[in-house]
């Protein structure tokens, strides 16, 4: 078995020091994370280095429609397997969604680090906002550390190995550690500030609430915020039946059920129009198909391309 990103990979297999010829499996994990990274390129060509029969599972905590046209594109017979809804938000996460003013967001965010005892993780959106946040969590006397695109390898992995470890009590981050990254232990996620995109946010808090135990997401929203994603996080929160504040309460477009992007109505999902993500009909037919209708010839059938 061999565990590699797709930079690495393709690295070993140009420089022959690795042979595909009989695998006959290939996982893909976090793979939104990886097309949103620009590595669809170097997959199609790790594809192309396999012989004969094989299968490829994709794993997607959402999945966008740029993931639908990559699974098309890449698939022979792609079967959809789906564990809840893509796209939604896990039920062991209590979400809470807090109005806080820009100027008032640094100080609130140390009164929302006594929710739970560490550890804890802190997203923002902006490099700056991380070293910002870092620089004044150390300055109060808390053991945090920070990573983000801008920091070299070396010192992610020391700040992640001393957070795993408990050494550190509070991580702050980008959206680099909202995917692929495992902290079992943490109770609490803050987000500083809201994501530009309702994917990430569902990656954002999945980050807790894990394997059974169950965590808080704390989000803070204001005026700033863009209001097409702030209505889909509201029918986030609807759907796993948590507190809508009053200021998303107040939030409409007409029809509730549509998604305002651009002055076109549409789905975040399937980027399809008229409809939100919570009655997308292509996700309601991936939650209906069923799995036990697909013949063992269409996962057995001899192909020199994957299943």
């Amino acid at each position: 078995m061999m565990v590699a990103t797709p930079g690495r990979l393709m690295d070993l297999l140009q420089k022959k020091m690795v042979s595909l010829d009989i695998c006959r499996y290939l996982a893909l994990d976090e793979a939104d994370r990886m097309i949103d990274m620009g590595f669809e390129g170097d997959i199609r060509t790790i594809f192309s280095y396999f012989k004969g029969q094989r299968q490829t599972l994709l794993f997607s905590a959402t999945m966008p429609k740029k993931i639908q046209n990559f699974a098309k594109s890449a698939l022979v017979k792609p079967v959809t397997i789906n564990v809840g809804r893509a796209g939604a938000a896990s039920l062991d996460v209590i979400q809470e969604v807090e109005y806080v003013k820009e100027e008032a967001k640094m100080v609130y965010l140390l009164e929302c680090l006594q929710k739970t005892p560490p550890p804890v993780l802190i997203f923002a959106e902006k490099k700056a906002d991380v070293d910002a946040i870092h620089e004044y969590l150390l300055l109060k006397g808390v053991e945090a550390v920070a990573i983000h695109g801008g920091k070299d390898q070396e010192e992610r992995t020391k700040a992640i190995e001393a957070f795993r470890e408990g050494k550190k009590d509070v991580l702050v981050a980008t959206d680099v550690a909202s995917k692929g990254l495992d902290f079992p232990a943490i109770q609490h996620v803050i987000n500083y500030d809201m994501p530009e995109e309702i994917e990430n946010y569902v990656h954002r808090i999945g980050r807790t609430g894990r394997s059974g135990n169950t965590g808080i997401a704390t989000t803070f929203i204001n005026k700033a915020c863009d209001e097409s994603v702030l209505m889909d996080l509201k029918a986030l929160l609807l759907e796993a039946k948590q507190k809508v504040p009053p200021v998303l309460q107040v939030l409409h477009c007409g029809d509730e059920s549509m998604l305002d992007i651009g002055g076109e109505r549409g789905c975040a999902f399937c980027g399809g129009l008229g409809h939100r993500i919570t009655d997308c009909p292509k996700l309601e037919a991936m939650q209906t198909k069923q799995v036990s209708n697909i013949g063992r010839k269409d996962y057995l059938a001899h192909s020199s391309m994957d299943f």
